[in-house]
């Protein structure tokens, strides 16, 4: 299990123009849903979080993993997981490559480290496929080689950044219970936004709709007794 990922007081701005806030813990397990029209600044929310916030951006708040202030820290050992509408699998690695990019560094040996992509493409029902070229697959078979090169890089919690919006209905359906089922079973916090109300109806957890009157009021007020300071 995981700590618990927590929004403190977070607050993004544009030019003068309060754009969205967030004061919320999200337990390990839990998938949180941030709703609303584009514009608002979910995505943006996402890259405060991760740390490559957009320099015209203000923002101001703490984002905890428990008691450890990840605003604090580079990106890079934020270890924040991230999907996105697209896979981005690098198309020069083969699909082995890419999970196995993903590794910790202190997973050591060719053999161990060839054992854990091979288990984690099982993991997903690809066995096999490591030598395939990312091009060659399905986009569903994209998404989940996407899901586990994430996974196995060991995140403290995952932020999707509408990851569901490409796939067709079906397809939608099966990803989007593979990646809540495989965050649960690992006890990540999740943070999900989107324009998708199936999304948040699938991710079957809080929902804070910042398109409705008073959106950015509202939630924040309800989730703040929900914070628990570190």
């Amino acid at each position: 299990m995981t700590d618990a990922l927590v929004f403190d007081q977070v607050r993004i701005v544009l030019a003068g123009l309060a754009l969205i806030a967030l004061d919320r813990k999200i337990s390990p397990g839990e998938v949180l849903t941030v709703m609303g029209p584009s514009g608002i600044g979910k995505s943006t929310l996402l890259a405060y979080a991760a740390g490559f916030l957009d320099p015209a951006f203000s923002a101001q708040g703490r984002v905890l993993s428990g008691p450890l202030d990840l605003t604090r820290l580079p990106p890079h050992r934020r270890r924040l997981g991230l999907l996105f509408q697209d896979p981005l699998l690098f198309p020069h690695m083969s699909v082995g490559e890419n999970i196995a990019f993903a590794l910790p560094a202190d997973l050591r040996g060719r053999e161990r480290r060839r054992e854990a992509v091979a288990k984690a493409l099982a993991d997903v029902e690809l066995a096999g496929f490591e030598a395939r070229d990312p091009t060659t697959l399905s986009g569903g078979q994209k998404a989940r080689v996407a899901l586990m090169r994430v996974l196995e890089s060991r995140p403290r919690a995952l932020l999707l950044d509408e990851p569901f919006s490409r796939l067709d209905a079906a397809l939608r359906d099966q990803i989007r219970r593979l990646v809540f089922d495989k965050a649960r079973a690992r006890g990540l916090p999740v943070l999900l936004v989107t324009h998708d109300r199936t999304d948040a109806e699938a991710a079957a957890g809080p929902v804070l709709d910042f398109g409705s009157p008073s959106a950015t009021d509202q939630p924040t007020a309800s989730a703040a007794s929900d914070c628990s300071s570190p």
